[in-house]
């Protein structure tokens, strides 16, 4: 992972942390959700409409933080690869590292723990539940 990132070296999901709305608008669900489609175009080059992305769990980390993890359409592995690559890309033709550097598409808990390097605390117990609704 890319050492400007939240939880840089280690493996997570797209992301990022809530902006302020700007011109006193409020924040709210739609402003949230927009927050997150913003992150999946800017970190996996992936764009998605408001509408289609449903929150999915709340989870409160040690330090206090709050965290909204949306499930987005499903997508073939193929599309996330090349839409990846396409952000990546464009990113350093306009002289920035991606905040991501890689992507991995993790099917089960063995599958992460698979993984070269630490992962984002919050990742193994979403993993589970994810593998869990099938």
């Amino acid at each position: 992972m890319s050492p400007t990132t939240a939880a840089p070296g280690r493996w997570q999901l797209p992301g990022g942390f809530v902006e302020p709305p700007q011109g006193g608008a409020v924040l709210d669900e739609s402003a949230l959700v927009g927050q997150a489609v913003r992150e999946l175009v800017e970190e996996v080059g992936t764009s998605a409409a408001s509408e289609d992305l449903k929150l999915w769990v709340v989870t409160r980390g040690e330090n206090g933080s709050v965290g909204l993890t949306y499930l987005a359409p499903a997508l073939t592995e193929a599309t996330l690869r090349v839409d990846f690559d396409v952000a990546a890309a464009a990113e350093r033709a306009q002289g920035r590292e991606p905040e991501l550097d890689g992507i991995a598409l993790v099917r089960s808990p063995d599958e992460l723990a698979a993984l070269a390097g630490p992962h984002a605390d919050y990742l193994e117990p979403i993993v589970r539940r994810f593998c869990g609704r099938r």
